[in-house]
This record gives C-alpha cells, structure tokens and sequence, in this order.
C-alpha cells in the first residue's frame, strides 16, 4: 500500500461540533494524493470555548489552514489575525489560511455560490438581485455578490430576528460597498416582492422554503416571473426534474418550470465542489484542482449531506 503521510507533509483540518459525519477529509484527501499534493487533511472536534487553544495549536504545528464550521464560527471571526472583507461584513469564518504565523479568516460559501453561476455563464456585476433570506447562506451569497459588483440587491425576510440581522447586514454594505444598494423589506409585503422581482436579473432563494420537511411550500407566484429571470434555489433536497434542460430543479421554483422556456440547471454540489477548490487553492497555491477532478467524489457522498441549487433562466 501506499505511503502517503511523510515527514514533510503539512497538515489541514476541519474545526467545529460535531465533525464525525464530516465527508470533507474523504474528498480533500482524495484531491491531494490524485494531484500529489503534499498534504493531509483531518478533522478534530473542537468546542467554542476551544476556539482560541486550537487557533495556537495550528500556528505550533504550521498547519496551512482549517475549515470551520458550526459552533465555532464566529468565536474563529474574533480570535484570527486578520479577516477578508466579506468575513469582516458577515463576522464569520468558514475557511483559515495560516500566512506565515498569521491567521487569515475567509467566509467561502458566498465564493462558491458566485464562481459558480459565472461557470454557468451569469455574471452578477451590474446585476439587479432579489434574495429571499437573510440566514446564513443568504447573508453570505448577498454580502459576496455585494462585492463582486451587484447593482442592487433587495433582502426579503420573514418578520423574524433574522429581519434585522438583514438589515444589520444592509447597514455595513452601505459602508463597505456603497456602490451596491442594499434594500430590505418584510417578506409579507407581496407587491414590493412582485415589483423588485420584475425589475431584477437575479432571484435567489436562501431559505428552508422547498428543502424537507418544507418542500410543499414556495415563496413566489409564477406570475411574478418574467423572460430572462435567473432563479437560483439553494436548498439541500429533495431534486425535481425539470420540463426542460438537462437537470433538475429544486422544489421553491419546481413548481414554474413546466415546458417553456430557456433552463440553465446545475447542481449545488457543483458550487461545493468550487467552494472546496477555492480553500485548496488558498491553502497549497496550486490551481491543479479543476471542478472535473473535484466533483464526482463529491457527488459520490449521500444527496442528504450536500445542498442540491438549481439555476432557471427564463426564455
């Protein structure tokens, strides 16, 4: 069998509460011995309250980095060295880079969500957008596009603590990205959602709404869609197939799909996988990880465990 693990092989990891069910070391490692990378990567249980011992255990052992995730987020966000700027907007991290002693924080989720739609041949620059939540997945894609140049980006929430989190999140993009305008409204209000959807290139949908158990519940008449619409639905599952196009499509939109229509689809686990390839590239400096050498042992993990976006473009 082969000897993989050397003397100078650097170590990478993932940090949070729970991490057994983790996939991310299968995937990661398969990645670097496919590329023969010098690397391995594991994942140690660490609770908040740890967060600062194991922020010094990775500049004692030189490890290039970390991913994070739940609980251990935000605790990462206030103990690293320095934060990118959409870590800063959002106070959270998702991905360590170790620069030399010092501990850059990034939050990747909305990178991925952004590379992926260009792969796919939308660009959000100049871009109007209507984004339905304001969670974390919603919070990170609206802060990511904020900073990639949207024109415009409209926030609807439920009235929920979560509606002024959005509006914390519009506060500091006005500071931060003041060419972007950051508006945000209660979801209950059905006539501005219909009028900033008919003036928007971009939907997407950042909340539970289509995900099981939610999956018999939409936030969106058909009627407010019009030609030329990207709609994007980030949800974990169930997958629907569409009328048209060669993919299929999430249940929040599922529903409008029928047999008109231009259909660009493409798979969340597609976005993962970009997702993973922008953290390897930050890690190692190597660019030798295409989205074909990531994705099929991505999408070789259980649908349940990864989030299932679909894109519809409206002809």
């Amino acid at each position: 069998m082969e000897q993989r693990i050397k003397g100078t092989t650097g170590l990478l990891a993932l940090i949070g509460s729970p991490v057994g069910h983790s996939g991310s070391p299968a995937m990661y490692n398969f990645s670097f011995q496919y590329h023969n990378l010098d690397y391995a990567y594991m994942a140690f249980d660490i609770k908040e309250d740890q967060v600062p011992a194991a922020l010094d255990a990775m500049r004692l052992f030189k490890m290039r980095g970390c991913n994070v995730t739940m609980p251990c987020k935000n605790k990462v966000a206030q103990c690293v060295d320095e934060l990118s700027p959409a870590a800063k907007i959002i106070g959270a991290v998702n991905t360590i880079v170790n620069e030399d002693g010092k501990l850059v924080g990034h939050i990747t989720d909305g990178i991925g969500f952004v590379r992926n739609l260009k792969e796919h041949g939308v660009d959000v620059k100049g871009k109007k957008m209507v984004v339905l939540g304001a969670g974390g997945a919603a919070t990170a894609l609206t802060v990511q596009c904020a900073l990639d140049g949207a024109a415009s980006i409209a926030i609807f929430n439920p009235n929920d603590p979560f509606l002024d989190r959005a509006k914390g999140t519009a506060e500091k993009l006005a500071k931060e990205v003041p060419d972007c305008k950051v508006s945000v409204y209660c979801l209950d209000d059905q006539d501005k959602l219909r009028e900033e959807i008919a003036n928007a290139d971009i939907l997407a949908n950042g909340t539970l709404a289509g995900m099981k158990p939610h999956d018999d519940i939409t936030l969106v008449d058909k009627s407010m869609f019009h030609k030329d619409l990207v709609v994007a639905d980030c949800v974990y599952n169930p997958a629907v197939e569409c009328g048209t196009g060669s993919g299929s499509l999430c249940c929040t939109f599922a529903h409008f799909v029928g047999d008109t229509g231009k259909v660009c689809t493409y798979d969340r686990r597609e976005e993962f996988s970009a997702l993973a390839r922008k953290n390897a590239e930050k890690w190692v400096r190597d660019s030798r990880l295409p989205a074909g050498d990531l994705r099929p042992h991505v999408c070789s993990r259980p649908l349940s465990r990864l989030p299932s976006s679909r894109i519809k473009v409206f002809g």
